[in-house]
């Protein structure tokens, strides 16, 4: 079978990730003697760096990782709702809609502590080792990716009339980053030598981490953090707002272990991260599954996966979050997912259709409401996860920006580490885009935007509540066949990430292995789609019902059976569906590997 790059394979150690400045640098602390952990924290805080329109330090990140002879553990990097941030409170301002951008729209930043937290608990080495590759990328700068400047060009009049910290960031000498020049961001790197600085005495290589998480928690740090959530800030609601970040909020939150919530499929076990992630998701999809498949790749195979992801994302939207009880248990058992199957006919579906697990009645929000029943209103504002904040000039700034081919631009990160004694993580960065909120000056990067994702209605499970997490579309994965682990992937994308995923894990699981072991580049470059048939999770979440958007690499005949069947079909560029990455272990011979992306051409696997 042709693909675009080999499956890699070797024994030492396998990295992929979104950037190969991230993929390198984590191969490098493989090469220095480190672990999977160690490595991946200094890919991340490359990741940063790099692609800062896509995540940041003051951001988010779930991981999923698997210590060799251990238990899959979750370690939640999602902050919570600040103590002031109420829908009173939201409402009292006009708001109908958490703004997609701004102070208002800034939970509490999770991203930092969880990769501390990572360091200290499994990783080996200090914290000046992972942190020194971010260091110099900031300080002696690295030739950005073309996408960097293309958003800051978008984004130009903001930061020149408004968001000016920024503007003194990214638009050095008024211009934007250019490919093929060094873009450097010295007030970041200048931010993390003085957090080594100020923790070097703090004693041990545990201490010194914790340390660090103090710095940030209490430190000179929260405390530029806070200043600048206090700041009147224009946001996509054309007006300028301050946020609801206190200090009491960033020093009373800390990063978490969870047990994953997992699904067995066909002799294989998938794990993800709880409901106040999209992760579950996944796992109903492959629960909707009937015992038999038709043909991979075919009209009624595309069908049948389009429409089982509709039934799973509209229970999404009736019945996940973290400000109420979430019944999962019965909405991925086996009874709930027959019934729903039924619903499942030869045509497509225009219905949002939430079930009723165990009885109960599912309540939708407003706003999806109104945009099911004309979504006409909302699917022209744009579906997908946000990549500019538009000027204050747009009638929608903060909207992402979405190509005539029905695709957005960007999104976010992504990178999967496993190292010769069988450690493996899949972690997703996101947040803290660089055209989320205004850089913080003394800091060198922005707040993130994550509350965006809530709804500003009292007694939904995903309503905007002070102490809970927004529900996040950022999905990592790890996959165990026969209960060891095999498999860690992920991709950016927003709504569509376990859309692809399950793609890509179906693409494995049903298509034949290549050279003994998984064909990871195969399923990543088999032609994707993805349908934007539900509310979308960030602003101004709009839907588009019936609709698939698939590459043009699909046969025509699969396309016209499609329509056929009464999809809305848009087809896209030949290599636009999906940025996944993935390793793998066999743990019969130890053999890894792993593959990368294509699309966008900055997705690299390495290893050896």
């Amino acid at each position: 079978m042709f693909t675009t790059r080999p499956t890699l394979q070797g024994t030492f150690g396998m990295v992929s990730s979104t950037h190969w400045l991230a993929s390198q640098t984590a191969m490098a602390v493989l090469e220095d003697g480190g672990n999977a952990y160690d490595a991946a924290v200094a890919g991340a805080f490359v990741l940063h760096v790099v692609e800062p329109h896509l995540n940041g330090p003051a951001g988010e990140v779930p991981i999923l990782l698997a210590p060799a002879g251990g238990e899959v553990r979750v370690l939640c990097g999602q902050g919570v709702a600040p103590a002031g941030a109420s829908v009173a409170h939201y409402r009292g301002l006009g708001l109908d809609l958490v703004p997609g951008t701004g102070p208002l729209a800034a939970a509490v930043p999770g991203a930092f502590d969880a990769w501390m937290l990572l360091l200290r608990d499994h990783g080996t080495k200090d914290l000046a080792d992972v942190l020194k590759y971010a260091i110099g990328y900031a300080e002696h700068g690295h030739a950005p990716v073309e996408r960097v400047g293309q958003t800051v060009e978008t984004v130009r009049e903001l930061f020149e009339t408004e968001w000016t910290s920024s503007a003194e960031v990214y638009l050095p000498g008024g211009r934007p980053p250019r490919p093929g020049e060094l873009f450097r961001n010295p007030r970041l790197a200048a931010t993390w030598k003085r957090l080594l600085a100020q923790t070097e005495g703090a004693g041990d290589r545990e201490a010194r981490i914790e340390a660090a998480r103090e710095v940030w928690r209490r430190g000179f740090i929260a405390e530029a953090l806070v200043r600048q959530a206090q700041r009147p800030t224009l946001d996509t609601s054309g007006e300028h707002h301050t946020g609801t970040l206190t200090a009491d909020d960033l020093a009373g939150w800390s990063a978490t272990y969870e047990t994953p919530v997992t699904y067995d499929w066909n002799g294989w076990t998938v794990c993800k991260a709880g409901p106040w992630s999209q992760g579950p998701v996944f796992l109903q999809q492959l629960a909707l599954l009937p015992p038999e498949l038709p043909p991979y790749g075919s009209a009624d195979y595309v069908h049948l996966l389009v429409e089982g992801c509709k039934l799973a994302m509209a229970d999404r939207e009736a019945w996940y979050g973290d400000a109420a009880e979430v019944p999962l248990a019965d909405l991925l058992s086996e009874p709930y997912n027959a019934e729903r199957r039924t619903l499942i006919g030869d045509k497509a579906s225009y219905e949002l259709r939430p079930g009723s697990p165990g009885g109960r009645s599912p309540r939708l929000s407003a706003h999806a409401h109104r945009s099911a029943a004309d979504p006409g209103a909302y699917d022209a504002l744009g579906v997908g996860e946000p990549t500019v904040a538009t000027s204050p000039a747009s009638p929608v700034p903060g909207e992402p920006e979405v190509g005539a081919d029905g695709a957005t631009c960007g999104d976010t990160c992504h990178i999967d580490v496993v190292d010769r004694w069988g450690n493996m993580i899949a972690a997703t960065p996101s947040g803290g885009w660089l055209q989320s909120n205004p850089v913080v000056p003394e800091l060198g990067f922005p707040l993130g935007t994550r509350l965006q994702m809530t709804w500003l209605e009292e007694g939904l499970p995903n309503a905007l509540t002070p102490g809970r997490r927004p529900r996040t579309t950022l999905t990592p994965s790890i996959a165990l066949r026969d209960g060891e682990p095999v498999m860690a992937f992920g991709t950016p994308g927003g709504d569509q990430q376990d859309q692809w995923q399950v793609h890509f894990f179906l693409a494995v699981a049903l298509r034949e292995s290549v050279r003994g072991g998984l064909d990871l580049q195969g399923a990543i470059d088999a032609p994707n789609w993805h349908n934007d048939a539900f509310p979308g999770s960030f602003y101004p979440r709009g839907m588009r019902p019936g609709s698939v958007t698939v590459e043009s690499r699909f046969a025509p005949a699969v396309v016209a059976e499609l329509r056929r069947r009464g999809h809305d079909v848009t087809v896209g560029e030949p290599w636009s569906e999906g940025r996944l990455c993935a390793v793998a272990r066999d743990p019969r011979t130890g053999v890894l590997s792993a593959a990368a992306n294509p699309r966008g051409m900055q997705g690299y696997a390495v290893g050896r």
